[in-house]
């Protein structure tokens, strides 16, 4: 996967400009390099902190050596080298496929016609290097590289002439674990028999998607090499003869390299006829992402910038920012899709920078407002939904939202618009951490209508609207898909539901493979991948309503195929589901964006007021259950606020409860029973806000009193700490009124 260069990385080595990592490893590091003359390849060097050790030199030596005897046929061909260089360093062609890794992950087991010519392929590869005296020692899925023309086997950095021992220490197993020979693991002679060990190990992944001994910590890898028997659940029945013999512990029962190649040829059509259409279309990917690709840098920590930005930036606490506009699903912290809200058709406006830009300079007002600003807004198109548009978010000391003209960017204490994009992005697609904006954004186009784009994350420069970042494209995923879908970003992790498949401009499709995923926003690397259930066809429904990740917890609202609303909670480190619970009384539309957390539950309302425990889901208290209130009465969509939760009722008023226990610890008592169901309380500093039919209410926190009502048509409501405003969205208006 390409990632960003960091700023210790080298601009050039030989002839070569570096352009992208490709990985890093305890030898040295791989970059995406290209020459004056436009070649592009895949140049290693040697870490500068053992470039000058001699045995590394003469491993490094011999890498190149054995890299120019295996050839471009079966390897990548070796373009140059000068291993003799103060960090020395090799350049071989740039191969366009994925790791075998990468496409089972990718494609899912590979079929047994797939198996077999990879098989017989990677044997012919190991016939060919063995008959140089020359054995690989650490043959793995991300040493094969897969081609439309066949298998590739790449890094040679323990490769060796067979009986030479000098660069290992007695005793010491060098290679992968999971995939070495029992000599191997036992510090022996690894001969050709054990490279034929390892081919089986990944045959057996290839096919079924796990190795031959499993998972786990190097010893325990170690044992079940050396004395366990392999897994080979999910091999084809045809081919567990085979790999058993090839698993073999005596390497006197092994095939040689002939038998296996014979037995594994099918001798029918070429290398590509036997592989999934899914890993067709990735390979054809990446032979246009690396012309596509923009190579960027990742900058230096300067403290310099660091305190320039701090001092032109009201100082607000992340703990204060979380605490002001935090506690509602509308507040700042991970904002992603979940801000939405429904507009009126646009009323066409006179001036011009409603018709051009999407949104009106600020209304004039009168003396007697009590609003801080007004300016009205044109709705952006969309294709999922009836008239849908974006609720403004908070983005640095700006409030970002969608309108017609794409991404907009407003001066949140005057009503000024600071830039529009010009763009059409898709507000499902946009997701902010409160200080940067990400959004899902393409490359280059390589073939008009072809289905496929890159799928990229961006961020937005936000003093102008303009691209500020790109990173590495996501292996596999499609960008052209208009159901991918941001859904939160928290702790420099963006996390995504993404379609492998391609756009049939249809919806989406039962059978198209759906992931959630996470990338660290810093390096640019996706972090884990998880697949997504099946969808009804031609569905134009989202995969997820609202998203925040709260300590290692990512807390998901999931609309199922079937339009039913599940809590689901996920390890925001590796996406393995926790818990999934149903979250009943609540239509899908109603709950989008409603999401209230803080460290220890998950509180939810539109129906019941309860609380679940955040460790496993369960029930830890029930409003209505607690106070025996009818199973039909109603609560709107919680806010929690240093300890309460705060939620409208049915015709009464807004109650306080206690987060812990879920009893009363707060009421206001003075509304008229007619206030808002379908959107969470708003908390300012001392005030909770909350809508009915008067207005917009001010309620002290202190004296549970009405301290101000504000007259407005808004129906969904934002924070925005830094500027002390509170946004008011609705119809095609945009109204700003005191945060207090």
């Amino acid at each position: 996967m390409l990632s960003p260069l960091t700023h210790d990385d080298p601009a050039q080595l030989g002839p070569y400009r570096l352009l992208a990592r490709l990985g890093s490893g305890g030898m040295g590091t791989v970059y995406l390099a290209r020459s004056a003359g436009g070649r592009t390849v895949a140049l290693k060097t040697m870490h500068a902190a053992i470039a000058s050790d001699t045995a590394f030199r003469t491993r490094f030596r011999l890498e190149t050596d054995a890299a120019r005897i295996i050839g471009g046929h079966h390897g990548a061909t070796v373009v140059d080298a000068d291993p003799l260089a103060e960090t020395p360093w090799l350049a071989t062609e740039y191969v366009l496929g994925p790791p075998l890794d990468d496409a089972v992950s990718l494609s899912g087991p590979l079929p047994e016609p797939s198996v077999r010519a990879l098989g017989a392929a990677l044997a012919g590869a190991l016939a060919q290097l063995h008959a140089s005296d020359v054995v690989h020692r650490d043959l793995k899925p991300s040493n094969v590289m897969v081609t439309a023309y066949g298998p590739k086997i790449i890094d040679f950095g323990i490769a060796r002439a067979a009986g030479d021992d000098r660069l290992t220490r007695t005793g010491a197993a060098a290679g992968t674990p999971a995939f070495m020979s029992p000599e191997q693991a036992t510090g022996q002679e690894h001969t050709p028999a054990g490279d034929l060990f390892a081919l089986a190990g990944v045959l057996t992944y290839a096919a079924t998607g796990h190795g031959a001994f499993g998972t786990g910590q190097a010893a325990d890898l170690l044992y079940r090499v050396r004395y366990g028997e392999p897994d080979l659940t999910g091999v084809p029945d045809a081919l567990v003869p085979i790999l058993s013999r090839c698993l073999s512990k005596d390497p006197a029962h092994r095939p040689t390299t002939a038998e296996l190649a014979a037995y594994l040829h099918d001798s029918r059509g070429q290398f590509a006829d036997h592989l999934p259409d899914l890993l067709l279309a990735e390979i054809a990917r990446r032979v246009t992402e690396v012309w596509q690709y923009e190579p960027y840098r990742l900058p230096a920590p300067a403290e310099e910038a660091l305190a320039s930005t701090a001092h032109n930036v009201t100082k607000v606490s992340r703990r204060k920012l979380l605490t002001i506009g935090g506690g509602s699903a509308l507040g700042v912290a991970a904002a992603g899709f979940g801000a939405w809200s429904w507009f009126a058709p646009e009323t066409p406006g006179k001036k011009d920078s409603l018709k051009h830009l999407g949104i009106s300079s600020p209304s004039p007002k009168n003396p007697d407002d009590d609003y801080v600003w007004q300016v009205r807004v044109a709705r952006p198109p969309s294709d999922l939904w009836p008239a849908p548009a974006s609720i403004p978010f908070p983005a640095g000391d700006l409030l970002a939202l969608v309108v017609s003209s794409g991404l907009a960017a407003v001066d949140p204490r005057t009503g000024q618009t600071a830039w529009t994009s010009g763009g059409r992005e898709h507000y499902w697609q946009i997701a902010s951490d409160a200080d940067e904006i990400y959004r899902i954004g393409r490359l280059k186009e390589a073939a008009k209508g072809a289905g496929t784009k890159p799928l990229v994350i961006e961020t937005v420069d936000l003093t102008n609207g303009k691209l500020k970042k790109s990173f590495p494209p996501l292996i596999g995923l499609n960008g052209a898909v208009l159901e991918n879908q941001l859904v939160c970003v928290s702790g420099g992790v963006v996390y995504l539901a993404a379609c492998q498949g391609a756009d049939t401009n249809a919806g989406i499709q039962h059978d198209q493979p759906w992931f959630l995923t996470a990338v660290d926003t810093l390096a640019g690397n996706e972090l884990w991948r998880q697949p997504l259930p099946a969808r009804r066809e031609g569905s134009k429904r989202l995969h997820f309503l609202a998203g925040r990740v709260v300590g290692d917890r990512l807390v998901l609202l999931q609309e199922s195929a079937e339009g039913a609303i599940r809590v689901v909670a996920r390890n925001a480190r590796t996406g393995k589901s926790l818990w999934d619970k149903p979250m009943s009384g609540a239509k899908p539309d109603q709950a989008r964006g409603m999401l209230a957390t803080d460290d220890t539950h998950v509180y939810l309302g539109l129906g019941a007021l309860r609380a679940l425990r955040l460790s496993d889901g369960s029930e830890a208290w029930n409003f209505h259950k607690k106070n025996g209130r009818h199973p039909n009465y109603y609560n709107g969509p919680p806010a929690v606020v240093n300890g309460v939760v705060y939620a409208a009722q049915q015709r009464l008023s807004v109650i306080g409860l206690d987060a812990a226990t879920g009893g009363i610890d707060w009421l206001n008592k003075d509304g008229d029973g007619t206030d808002d169901l379908t959107a969470p309380p708003v908390n300012g500093v001392e005030h909770i806000y909350v809508k009915d039919s008067s207005g917009l209410r001010a309620v002290s926190i202190t004296t549970e009193t009405t301290t101000h009502t504000y007259e407005t048509t808004g129906t969904r409501f934002v924070a925005h700490p830094r500027a002390q405003v509170l946004i008011a969205s609705g119809g095609n208006s945009l109204t700003a009124f005191p945060l207090q």
